[in-house]
């Protein structure tokens, strides 16, 4: 493993990872922690790099080589951790995370497929206006679907929220702008929005920059509408539905992907 803040050159900067050590398939939990569980789900593991928030393990998922980096919370970290992994040579990322539901009918233990992404974040709007979309690759996105179908996992397809202030979600109406926050999240959830994270709307737009593909996969923790109402909605943290969801994705790519070679 490389120790942190090595200044070798053949090394990005920020993950520590140099080409050759990753595969073009990279998973992406936000949590640091997470990787090595959805390494342990992999075939020979090994730690590439452990740097700041941004660890790093490769391994093979039916003997396709797979890497998985973290990606530590919010946009600024996630785009960082996309540039560089682009740089060594990945071509298709997959989010793994966590999310809030936000519509009555998204459950706690439910995964969230996202098809696009609400771009109320700082980072992407240095990559693109705002009024630019934030999606997903249409065949990442099938390959999530049709993954989570093959092992019936419950799931819902659509848009999700992103924003940078966590807090700002949680507690609006205790904030100097809580007519604006509030507003907004009225009208997105008027439009039918699935959920609320950090990260999606960054990775995907600097994906369409750096033109490699990329998709969500969320485990719903638990539903802010649900408890506002005072329905069931019980607090699930077992992320291992969306870790196996994004693994038999990345498998099913890998064989469109060769037919199409």
């Amino acid at each position: 493993m490389i120790p942190a803040y090595s200044v070798d050159p053949a090394r990005q900067y920020h993950i520590q990872v140099a080409k050759g050590e990753i595969g073009r398939y990279v998973l992406l939990p936000g949590d640091p922690k997470r990787c090595a569980r959805i390494a342990a789900l992999l075939e020979e593991p090994v730690l590439v790099a452990d740097s700041r928030e941004f660890v790093t393990y490769t391994g093979y998922a039916d003997g396709v080589k797979v890497s998985v980096c973290s990606t530590g919370i919010g946009g600024p970290s996630a785009a960082i951790a996309m540039e560089e992994l682009v740089n060594c040579g990945a071509d298709t990322f997959i989010r793994v995370g966590t999310c809030g539901g936000m519509q009555e009918e998204v459950l706690s233990g439910d995964l969230v497929i996202a098809t696009g992404a609400v771009r109320m974040e700082g980072t992407g709007q240095e990559y693109a206006p705002i009024e630019y979309p934030a999606v997903s690759d249409y065949n990442v996105l099938k390959a999530l679907e049709e993954a989570a179908d093959a092992l019936s996992f419950r799931k819902h397809i659509g848009v999700v929220h992103c924003k940078d202030a966590f807090y700002g979600q949680h507690n609006p109406e205790l904030l100097p702008q809580s007519q604006i926050l509030l507003q907004k999240w009225d009208a997105y959830m008027k439009m039918g929005c699935l959920a609320s994270e950090m990260e999606s709307a960054t990775l995907f737009i600097v994906s369409q920059y750096r033109k490699v593909r990329c998709g969500t996969v969320l485990l719903v923790m638990a539903n802010q509408t649900r408890a506002k109402y005072g329905y069931d909605n019980p607090v699930v943290r077992d992320t291992t539905g969306a870790i196996r969801t994004a693994i038999e994705a990345v498998k099913i790519l890998d064989k469109q992907d060769r037919r199409a070679r």
